[in-house]
């Protein structure tokens, strides 16, 4: 019987995030890359989102391996939750491998991984696949994409890329390559999607440098950059600048630290040791002797440039005559924290730079033209849009369909979605799970739409809670009712309320329905502080038999 390959995106199509797609032949199946997403604004609570493998799990034995393509959040931030499960190698290019193993250490996870490290240019056969990584610019090093030989043609995952033709680390992403596999002949063009809506060509990292240099050079005080704690080539910006300008570098944060000490391990972020001081010796230092490194580019709220700006940062406290540099654009959902923080480092007296101002952040995703070139260069026989929101896979396909694919051809695609390629061509399969699931704290995957539904619920109109205890043979009220409430009214300011609410209590009770008394202590408290406030507070009644 004929087999089919099955390519299934279980993250990143649809939205911006925890990228993972599986590429399936038989028993045989391998998976690219395995991110994370931030939560979205009515997600209460939850601290990130991963995807949902319940498909993997389903037949663990065929996974075979983890291919990372680079080191960002959203492609192997999911790793410490999802490698536990799934127990395959994982393998990657030398910084993402680093990047990897600070992200497993710190999850206590590192002695159970096997890790091994590819380069552009080998050849890792896994089963009946075979994949070559190519390098590609993206903002960080060590980016590469992948080209996969199956049983039934050639499969390119362009990983998240740009044509940046002057990258800080000099190193362009591979024509050659993509020529060479054009050539050969794609069955499969699977391409990064995040800026379809951009046309044109993004800029190259090196405005980035030109900007940071213009700002060092005019700053009166400490420059304070802060960037991803995964943007190396970020980094090395910043380092390059502190040294032209004769400015120690102090770098602050957590994940911040470890991903700066394994980058210089590997030879990635090249500085003198001179150059680095310690948080806490930067007051020996004029304020124009010092560059600050730190997160907190989404505003994300335990975050070092955060801390500052709520003036809660133990180490660094924003003066007058500082310039904070934000070189990042706020994910998608996070804009209110950002603007809130830009706001706050403003009422501090900072001089702040973000990129609607000056062009202190270029993007690391192909615009439309590049996205063009991707496609005439490979010369797919099919394509499926990645790596974005719905609206730019779409646009994305579009910008295929005008370079003359047929559209029957063009698979625009959300999470979950089967698309199988047999000797007849590719078509729809069936949906497998694609969704989320939520981490909150140390759970993972315990809150679900219920769980969010109630804490969507106490967050509007708050809670009752209505305990009385009554005899058990006789039904009378023996204590109570007492009522406690949170995030309704505050019940020393609303006496008269809390006091007619508990004679409506009693009145349920007094009436005799001894079996459905807590229902009913619910619907009619609910009707009456409704009537009274116009507010549907949750309410929880608690009846104890004494």
């Amino acid at each position: 019987m004929e087999q089919a390959l099955r390519i299934i995106p279980l993250g990143g199509a649809g939205e911006i995030g925890k990228n993972m797609t599986v590429i399936e032949y038989g028993e045989h199946a391998i998976v690219i890359d395995c991110g994370l997403m931030f939560p979205e604004s009515d997600m209460l609570g939850i601290d990130l989102v991963i995807p949902d493998i319940s498909y993997l799990m389903e037949a663990p034995d065929y996974v075979k391996a983890i291919i990372v393509t680079h080191g960002h959040e959203d492609h192997i931030g999911g790793l410490p939750y999802i490698l536990p499960q799934l127990q395959v190698p994982v393998y990657a290019t030398r910084l993402t491998r680093g990047l990897i193993e600070v992200k497993l250490r710190e999850a206590n996870q590192l002695s159970n991984a096997e890790l091994y490290t590819i380069a552009p240019g080998d050849r890792l056969e896994i089963g009946p696949f075979v994949i070559q990584p190519f390098h590609v610019c993206h903002s960080i090093p060590d980016a590469v994409g992948l080209g996969i030989e199956t049983p039934l043609g050639l499969v390119i995952h362009t990983g998240d890329f740009k044509f940046d033709y002057t990258p800080v680390d000099g190193q362009l992403t591979d024509f050659g390559a993509l020529a060479d596999f054009g050539r050969k002949g794609v069955l499969v063009l699977m391409s990064d999607s995040t800026n379809a809506e951009q046309p044109g060509y993004t800029p190259s990292e090196r405005v980035v440098s030109q900007e940071f240099a213009r700002v060092f050079e005019h700053a009166p005080g400490r420059v304070i950059v802060s960037t991803f704690a995964s943007n190396i080539s970020r980094i090395q910006q910043v380092v390059e600048c502190a040294l032209r300008f004769q400015r120690r570098v102090a770098i602050v944060g957590r994940s911040m630290v470890e991903n700066v000490r394994m980058a210089r391990s590997l030879g990635f972020l090249n500085a003198p040791d001179s150059l680095f001081i310690r948080p806490e010796e930067m007051e020996r230092l004029p304020p124009s002797h010092v560059a600050i490194v730190c997160t907190g580019t989404q505003g994300e709220p335990t975050s070092a440039l955060v801390r500052m700006a709520n003036q809660e940062h133990r180490q660094v406290s924003i003066q007058a005559g500082d310039t904070v540099i934000l070189s990042a654009t706020p994910i998608p959902g996070n804009e209110e924290l950002v603007h809130r923080t830009l706001d706050n480092l403003f009422k501090l007296g900072a001089k702040v730079y973000y990129p609607r101002l000056r062009p202190v952040h270029v993007s690391g995703h192909a615009s439309q033209e590049e996205q063009k070139m991707m496609l005439s260069l490979t010369r797919p026989r099919y394509f499926i849009p990645i790596s974005g929101e719905y609206r730019h896979l779409v646009l994305h396909g579009q910008l295929a369909s005008e370079l003359g694919m047929p559209e029957e051809n063009i698979f625009v695609v959300r999470n979950g979605q089967v698309i199988e390629i047999d000797s007849q061509g590719a078509h729809l399969g069936e949906r497998v799970s694609g969704g989320n699931v939520l981490v909150d704290g140390a759970g993972v995957g315990d809150v679900g739409e219920v769980v969010l539904r109630d804490r969507q619920m106490l967050s509007r109109d708050g809670f009752v809670v209505v305990v009385l205890a009554r005899d058990a043979e006789t039904g009378a009220v023996v204590d109570g009712p007492e009522l406690v409430s949170r995030g309704f009214v505050f019940i020393r300011d609303a006496e008269v309320l809390m006091e007619e609410a508990k004679e409506v209590v009693l009145s349920v009770v007094d009436s005799g329905h001894r079996d459905t008394l807590s229902t009913l202590i619910h619907d009619r408290l609910a009707e009456f502080l409704y009537a009274r406030t116009r507010r549907r507070p949750m309410i929880f009644p608690v009846v104890l038999d004494v």
